[in-house]
């Protein structure tokens, strides 16, 4: 960790320093016609990139900028507040658990039934791969229109889409894993006498292990981005996807950016979340790696 710390270091104060360079070279023109109109001439160089760090409505806003919104929307604020960041975390995660709960479970049964199935193999796989052709941007509002016509509204709408997102890489991992056991060892099993049942939770449930939680990752990240999506269309008054929607309505791009910059946290959290779960279960296994 400590060797990797440098490394990572350095690319974050150069993630860093190109973004102060953007928003300095995106609001300069703002500026400039701010100092025309204001009747400013021979304004100094340091003062043009102070008060383009220091803009109202960046186009750009700067790291500090982003920060300080994140601050105060978080720290400031009651978690109830609907200025809350946390508040808007809150719903967008439990829309996100949700789809990625229904996503995984789906994912695991259709890859379960892929392997042990020629006919699914054959007739379901290449739908699972088309599925995911589709825009979500396109999907999305279609999904809530038709469960709203079934008086089916709230939570599980969010959820339904993210559960679109997620199923897919969790199927092609579970199917990936399940096949990976070696010939010789599935040999072993059918020399055994082994039934199919038996063969499967001793043999290719714990090699497709690994590759379930690593799929789980993907699925997680594809889960929250659905959830966000899934609140674009249903003009929500909450979530991450709502204070996306607010801030391009009135031109808010410090909010814009710090709900980015929030549902990049929660999404990497989660996913380290799942990492810490894959190590437990991998050492329990004796699979750690």
């Amino acid at each position: 960790m400590a060797g990797t710390a440098g490394p990572v270091a350095v690319v974050v104060l150069a993630i860093i320093a190109i973004w102060y360079m953007a928003a300095v070279a995106l609001n300069t023109p703002f500026q400039r016609d701010v100092y025309q109109r204001g009747n400013q001439a021979d304004v100094p160089f340091t003062q043009l990139i102070a008060d383009t760090l220091a803009q109202d409505r960046p186009v750009l806003p700067a790291p500090h900028q982003v920060l300080t919104e994140i601050y105060e929307t978080t720290f400031e604020k009651k978690i109830t507040s609907k200025r809350s960041l946390i508040y808007h975390s809150g719903i967008t995660l439990s829309s996100t658990l949700l789809g990625f709960l229904i996503g995984t479970s789906l994912g695991i049964l259709l890859a379960i039934g892929i392997v042990h199935s020629r006919v699914l193999d054959k007739s379901l796989m290449p739908w699972v791969i088309s599925s995911q052709t589709i825009p979500i941007l396109a999907i999305a509002p279609m999904i809530i229109v038709v469960l709203n016509a079934v008086g089916i509204s709230g939570l599980l709408p969010k959820a339904m889409i993210s559960t679109y997102l997620s199923f897919f890489p969790v199927t092609v991992g579970m199917v990936k894993g399940l096949r990976s056991p070696k010939v010789i060892h599935m040999d072993l099993m059918h020399t055994y006498s082994a039934t199919r049942i038996q063969a499967f939770w001793k043999l290719r449930l714990p090699y497709a292990v690994p590759y379930l939680f690593t799929s789980m990752k993907i699925g997680m990240a594809a889960s929250l981005v659905g959830a966000i999506v899934g609140e674009l269309p249903t003009g929500a008054v909450a979530g991450l996807g709502a204070r996306l929607l607010a801030g391009s309505y009135y031109g808010q791009t410090v909010q814009i950016w710090s709900a980015l910059l929030m549902a990049a946290f929660l999404a990497g959290s989660l996913v380290a979340l799942i990492g810490v779960f894959e190590k437990v279960t991998l050492k329990r296994m004796g699979m750690a790696r």
